[in-house]
């Protein structure tokens, strides 16, 4: 699998959803009163409503909404989980 398939799953006017959900995500991290496991829905929700206010209300605009919660969450956990591996690296050696 080449990037060029991944890059087609999600329209690239998307970009500014993608980081909202980012934005909301880690929001939503240091709210004390939400826990760990309701964000993924919290930022999958955000992703379908401003997706669906960009391109119109249909399923394409649902699945994209959840295309972009999902890459928020999991490029979230791709930069954390780097950070401290090297930390780690670090400490290590």
């Amino acid at each position: 699998m080449d990037a060029s398939v991944i890059q087609g799953l999600i329209k690239p006017e998307l970009a500014a959803v993608v980081a909202v959900c980012w934005i909301i995500g880690f929001g939503l991290k240091h709210t004390p009163k939400v826990a760990d496991w309701m964000l993924i829905y919290g930022v999958t929700t955000v992703g379908i409503v401003f997706t669906c206010f960009s391109l119109g209300w249909n399923v394409d605009s649902v699945i994209q909404g959840i295309l972009c919660g999902a890459l928020a969450v999991y490029g979230n956990q791709l930069f954390k989980q780097t950070v401290q591996a090297l930390k780690k690296e670090d400490r290590d050696g």
